[in-house]
């Protein structure tokens, strides 16, 4: 203390403190919780991908993916990744933009990703088949075939020429049970198809499909029921008015070539009359 002052002198101590304490501080716990759970998202993925099968993968991948509406598969699979988009196999068969790759119809393998490849066989402007399958689709104009039938049918261009398939529905089947005798409705739509044909004097070509059977049948009867039913769709087709010598084959191929996966599905029994091109 100064002799002159009587003042006590002011004594000022600073504490340096340290925030977090070593390890009382809680940084490390938001970065330990950020890696257990990419951790946790790890495992979820490698679990899912054994748990799934190929067609749930790619549906999985297609449901987070830009490109879905122009992408020709499944949505989805059985069970809990069960769901199918309006792209599935089973759904949209009469026009072809539905169905898988690997089980692809005909009228699917004409088409591109985003619908009618380019390059695909086509007919020309004025071509008479060309009008007869407007005229039958109801293209530019009134359908020649009421919406009852039109459902039964469906058109494709190939290099043979015009097809026009001739199916099956869910409880409306072309023919009666397993046999060669035609319902109303078969009769009506090949008295259809001979009135078209009639405006043109291009070669007929018959090919006869059937679904398959469950394969605990002892007799297998799909070789001889699609030839009848082909055989018979000829006597239709003439008794309508076609003329027996634009026939020029008839052909029964069983259950060979699907119309779509499910090779027991109705929609597979189905007749195709060919229009040849001339």
């Amino acid at each position: 203390m100064d002799a002159r002052t009587n003042v006590a002198p002011v004594i000022i101590k600073r504490k340096k403190v340290i925030g977090g304490g070593g390890h009382h501080g809680g940084a490390w716990k938001v970065a330990y919780a950020d890696f257990v759970t990419a951790m946790m998202a790890f495992f979820m993925l490698m679990w899912l991908l054994n748990a799934t099968t190929e067609k749930q993968r790619k549906g999985l991948a297609d449901y987070f993916s830009p490109t879905v509406p122009i992408n020709r598969v499944s949505g989805g699979g059985d069970g809990a990744f069960g769901g199918d988009s309006m792209f599935a196999e089973d759904v949209l068969p009469k026009n072809g933009t539905g169905g898988l790759r690997t089980r692809a119809s005909d009228a699917h393998r004409s088409r591109g990703e985003t619908g009618v490849d380019e390059t695909a066989p086509s007919l020309d402007e004025g071509d008479p088949l060309r009008t007869i399958e407007d005229r039958l689709m109801g293209r530019g104009g009134e359908s020649f075939v009421s919406n009852d039938l039109l459902r039964h049918v469906a058109t494709r261009v190939t290099d043979e020429g015009l097809i026009i398939e001739l199916f099956s529905l869910p409880g409306v089947p072309l023919f009666d049970g397993e046999t060669a005798r035609p319902t109303r409705v078969m009769r009506d739509l090949t008295g259809m198809v001979a009135r078209l044909a009639a405006t043109v004097e291009n070669g007929v070509a018959i090919g006869g499909h059937t679904r398959a059977v469950p394969i605990v049948r002892a007799e297998n009867p799909v070789w001889d029921l699609s030839t009848a039913r082909a055989g018979r769709s000829r006597e239709l087709l003439e008794a309508a008015g076609m003329a027996d010598h634009r026939i020029r084959r008839v052909t029964g191929h069983a259950d060979r070539r699907p119309a779509i996966a499910n090779p027991m599905a109705d929609r597979n029994a189905r007749i195709e009359i060919i229009l040849l091109r001339s």
